[in-house]
């Protein structure tokens, strides 16, 4: 840890949201010794880059979620925070108390849906059994429908024939191209290809009409998803995938450097580094088999469960 530094009686850090940068900022804090407040809603980090294959593999999800206080200690509060009095310094929390800050850092992160998001008020035994709830919607269902082909789409489809060949597994994009606009054109066809060869079913160019009216995340013995282009599809369970992007309006026509990792199952992977494409063995080694999950309970200082 950081060595000890020198700071002003009147300093008290509040960080807003305890995703990846919210406990990155906590845990230098503490090592500095710096007087500090992490608020989250939930009262575990979510290591949401796996919670995709938390949705498919029993036992996985309580990997994903890591206690606040235990890292923490007094200096995590589990409270849902709605507004800022920037003039008084203050945080504004749902049951109308305040916290005063003299510096504020806000990682709220992004939002999205479940099961590729959990942003709710929950305690770790919930969250964890959420997520073993959607296992079970999972292994009951024969025909899943995946809607959305960004990268968690792509990502759950892939995860989803990894561990359960046998089902019927069919992807729904509007667009043509899979996953992220700010990939490589290779990097992008080569999630298409790996997809097909674990057997996705890919309908694209087409988006689902009827998504208001369809039970999520819920097998039934006969759901009916409909497309704007008349395409009808008997399935057992829907997951919504859409929704969360890379926000790179602002450095996009300057910084072609873009890294980004593709998970398409424990077994395989296609991505890219600086804006270079990277072969799928080497993504398999450095994000699928883990996904990573091994970094955060290191930088939460505590020992993941088996």
């Amino acid at each position: 840890m950081g060595s000890q530094i020198s700071v002003d009686a009147s300093v008290h850090v509040v960080i807003v949201g305890g995703g990846f940068g919210g406990i990155a900022a906590a845990s230098q804090l503490q090592s500095w010794g710096v007087p500090f407040t992490l608020v989250d809603m939930r009262d575990s980090f979510h290591h949401n880059v796996a919670a995709l294959r938390a949705s498919v593999e029993s036992g996985f999800a309580k990997k994903t979620f890591i206690s606040f206080a235990k890292t923490f200690g007094d200096s995590f509060r589990q409270d849902l925070v709605v507004g800022l009095d920037l003039e008084k310094q203050q945080i504004l929390f749902q049951g109308g108390e305040a916290l005063s800050y003299s510096h504020l850092i806000l990682a709220t992160g992004s939002t999205g849906p479940f099961p590729g998001k959990f942003n709710q008020i929950s305690d770790l035994q919930s969250a964890v059994e959420a997520y073993e709830v959607m296992v079970k919607q999972v292994q009951n269902s024969q025909h899943i429908v995946v809607v959305g082909g960004g990268s968690a789409g792509v990502e759950m489809a892939a995860e989803l024939k990894t561990d359960y060949p046998e089902k019927e597994v069919t992807l729904v994009h509007s667009k043509v191209p899979l996953a992220d606009p700010e990939l490589l054109p290779s990097v992008r066809q080569e999630v298409k290809e790996i997809l097909l060869q674990k057997g996705v079913e890919l309908l694209l160019s087409e988006r689902v009409s009827n998504l208001e009216e369809l039970p999520l995340n819920e097998c039934r013995d006969s759901i009916q998803v409909k497309t704007d282009k008349g395409t009808q599809l008997a399935a057992n369970l829907v997951i919504l995938c859409n929704g969360v992007k890379i926000n790179s309006s602002a450095y996009s026509s300057s910084l072609g450097a873009l890294t980004f990792l593709l998970s398409m199952g424990r077994n395989d992977g296609v991505g890219q580094i600086s804006g270079f494409y990277i072969g799928r063995l080497l993504v398999r080694f450095a994000k699928s088999r883990d996904l990573f999950v091994s970094t955060s309970w290191k930088t939460m200082r505590q020992t993941a469960p088996s």
